[in-house]
């Protein structure tokens, strides 16, 4: 992209050319007929009349190409526990996933409620889901059962994926009696409920109701699930988020859409390119997760780490280590977590060879100058800040493949992503700020 401002602005002047190739990015079963149905505002409905699926696109296209290439690196400092998967082997154990959730009564269309820790098992819920047709609802694992319960009867979902406990800070959370409890709050009640036991804690299963992981896994070792080809329309995921009034709202996620945006943010955004190892430090819980933890990295081929545990445990070195060990070229994180390494010894941010580290991007709350400069001075790499929010799914102001770096500062999140038409309005005229206008408000 030499040109960003030209790319941006046929993003907007020339919207669905611009989008037809890059849903090029991605495998359809069907091409799309209709790049963008805009005949009912403010709804769009994006690739029309094309088929497709995400966990085709995340896990088995690339089958073909690397199927011996680390696809899914699971790091827990909490069990002191590391395990890698080449796509192949993703590609098998979500497969398994996907018998299991069949064999629980799971259909195209039905929902599926994960609660989960960060946990191999996670990414695998997921992707049987996206496999199957069926729509997950991912809510963060340790959240308190009042909130659990609104989530399971808003979302209704056919089985709930759980686990005995997760781990944080050392101290184990057991998630089942959190889960019971929601499960007895909630109106709708699951038909099953898929346990995994990490034995971490005590868990009593209820009879007709909850299953084990281990038995079905077992059972249908080496299934084999062909992923069912979707519209383009069809939902992915629902993800709630509190918004403004404090009762969640379900964010409803598209199929093709949001593959070909992931698709195209993987390269003119984070850089990221095929065999190479991308880590993000966010949860499966948030949209972080879902897009730059799970589909994302995936559908671009690379190897993705999922995280359980501090960024100051066993000291605030782990996170680089991991950098070292893995050869990580993109990282993602969060201000709070910079703040939070901004009280240790600064001198483990040098400790490990970070020569594969191209771009550490940071969102999730406002970025401040002095955290931003401190971590750019601490690692010596680009720092680059990013806007975007559950709705959106993908960013919305950044800096785009580093060809704009020079509009890059410390304190601002960038500049307008692609397809975002953004402006900056007078809080009070509303009229648009321009000029010397928009540059003092900068």
């Amino acid at each position: 992209m030499p040109d960003y401002k030209a790319f941006h602005r046929r993003s907007i002047d020339d919207r669905d050319a611009f989008w037809a190739e890059q849903a090029q990015r991605i495998e359809w079963q069907t091409p799309p007929k209709t790049i963008c149905d805009y005949s009912n505002p403010p709804f769009a409905r994006w690739f029309e009349g094309g088929t497709t699926n995400l966990c085709h696109n995340a896990v088995d296209r690339h089958l073909k190409n690397r199927p011996d290439q680390i696809a899914l690196i699971a790091v827990s400092t909490e069990t002191d526990t590391e395990q890698t998967f080449t796509f192949r082997q993703l590609h098998t154990h979500v497969q398994t996933m996907a018998a299991a959730l069949l064999d629980l009564g799971v259909r195209k269309g039905d929902r599926v409620l994960i609660y989960m820790p960060m946990v191999a098992e996670a990414a695998f819920a997921m992707l049987a889901c996206a496999r199957i047709g069926a729509i997950h609802s991912v809510v963060f694992g340790g959240f308190a059962s009042v909130s659990l319960a609104s989530r399971i009867e808003d979302a209704s979902p056919v089985v709930v994926v759980s686990a005995d406990a997760g781990s944080r800070g050392g101290k184990v959370v057991p998630y089942k009696p959190l889960l019971n409890e929601a499960l007895a709050l909630s109106r709708h009640k699951p038909q099953a409920v898929l346990l995994v036991d990490r034995q971490l804690a005590p868990m009593a299963m209820t009879t007709g109701r909850d299953h084990s992981w281990a038995s079905l896994q077992a059972k249908h070792h080496n299934a084999v699930v062909p992923c069912e080809w979707v519209d383009a329309t069809h939902p992915s995921y629902t993800l709630y988020t509190s918004g403004t009034t404090g009762k969640p709202k379900g964010v409803q996620r598209d199929t093709g859409g949001y593959a070909v945006a992931l698709a195209a943010s993987m390269e003119t955004i984070f850089c990221g390119k095929a065999g190479e190892t991308y880590f993000s430090t966010s949860d499966i819980g948030w949209v972080v997760g879902h897009s730059y933890i799970v589909y994302g990295p995936l559908i671009a081929g690379m190897a993705t780490i999922m995280y359980e545990g501090l960024p100051i445990r066993p000291d605030g070195g782990i996170w680089w280590s991991l950098v070292e060990k893995y050869k990580v070229t993109v990282m993602f994180s969060a201000p709070t977590a910079i703040r939070v390494l901004k009280k240790h010894d600064p001198a483990l941010l040098k400790r490990y060879d970070l020569s594969s580290l191209r771009t550490l991007f940071l969102a999730g709350e406002p970025l401040d100058e002095p955290t931003a400069q401190w971590i750019s001075d601490g690692l010596g790499k680009d720092i680059i800040d990013n806007y975007w929010q559950t709705e959106s799914g993908w960013p919305i102001l950044t800096i785009a493949n580093g060809v704009e770096k020079a509009l890059s500062k410390f304190g601002s999140p960038g500049i307008a992503m692609y397809g975002y038409d953004v402006k900056l309005l007078d809080e009070a005229s509303g009229a648009e700020l321009l000029g010397a206008d928009k540059k003092a408000c900068s």
